[in-house]
């Protein structure tokens, strides 16, 4: 059967596209050789940062541990002993990952890394500002030391046990055993009840009493019971003061 020339420009147009195809190919093959090759000469680089922010990391925990040794029975606030502790712990971690990043990532210095991140420019500013302000706010309260670790506050709705002051934020145990992470820069600027600041504090309590029971009798019921309490103070006396009527009940208040 004679060739014609519509299948001859089929075999021309089918030969063309062929070597195209196996360019392209080999083209993909020799980028991702190159990829490869380039990984793989980094390795040592890479492993080499990873032991520079394991130094460092050892480094600030041994620093923490000299900051304590050094300080600890030295100052009478401890929570400025954790400020330079953890402090100066950030710093070396942070000295440690710019060291790391300029051995693995070619060409990168700690400038670029502040001009890629456009620092001091007003929009980092509003993003960081709330982070800057809880960092402040945790530095100037374990300066100041308004409560301890242990201490019982009562922030907002929240009440319950201190159990860790960070430089961020602080992190309560609420009484029914859930845990509250409340900001610094909230504690700080608002207003903040230490409930064990002082050794002693007194109690109210509200009692109701039936309206066919004797007023004079509940009261001295009420403060013989609490004078044979050994929690209560015998320093100042305890109280009973009707303070209204209730739907069913006539309203009493034990100090």
């Amino acid at each position: 059967m004679p060739t014609t020339e519509a299948d001859t420009t089929v075999s021309a147009e089918a030969a063309q596209s062929i070597p195209m195809d196996v360019l392209t190919y080999h083209s993909i093959i020799d980028s991702a050789n190159e990829i490869m090759i380039g990984f793989m000469q980094r390795i040592p680089y890479f492993v080499a940062a990873l032991i520079v922010v394991l130094i460092f990391w050892f480094l600030s925990i041994f620093f923490k541990k000299v900051v304590h040794k050094i300080l600890g029975n030295r100052i009478r606030h401890q929570n400025l002993v954790k400020v330079f502790q953890r402090v100066g712990g950030a710093l070396i971690i942070f000295v440690g990952v710019m060291i790391a990043m300029v051995i693995a990532v070619p060409g990168f210095t700690p400038a670029k890394l502040i001009g890629a991140l456009g620092i001091g420019s007003v929009a980092i500013g509003f993003a960081f500002k709330d982070i800057f302000q809880n960092l402040l706010s945790g530095i100037l309260l374990l300066i100041s030391e308004p409560f301890r670790i242990g201490d019982q506050i009562v922030s907002g709705e929240y009440e319950g046990t201190v159990e860790d002051i960070k430089i961020r934020a602080t992190t309560i145990r609420t009484y029914d055993g859930r845990q509250v992470v409340i900001p610094n820069s909230d504690l700080y600027t608002s207003a903040l009840t230490v409930n064990t600041a002082y050794k002693q504090r007194r109690l109210q309590v509200a009692v109701g009493i039936g309206y066919e029971d004797d007023i004079e009798v509940a009261k001295a019921e009420i403060i013989q019971a609490l004078n044979k309490a050994d929690t209560v103070s015998k320093n100042a006396e305890p109280s009973v003061i009707a303070t209204g009527f209730g739907d069913s009940t006539i309203d009493l208040m034990v100090r």
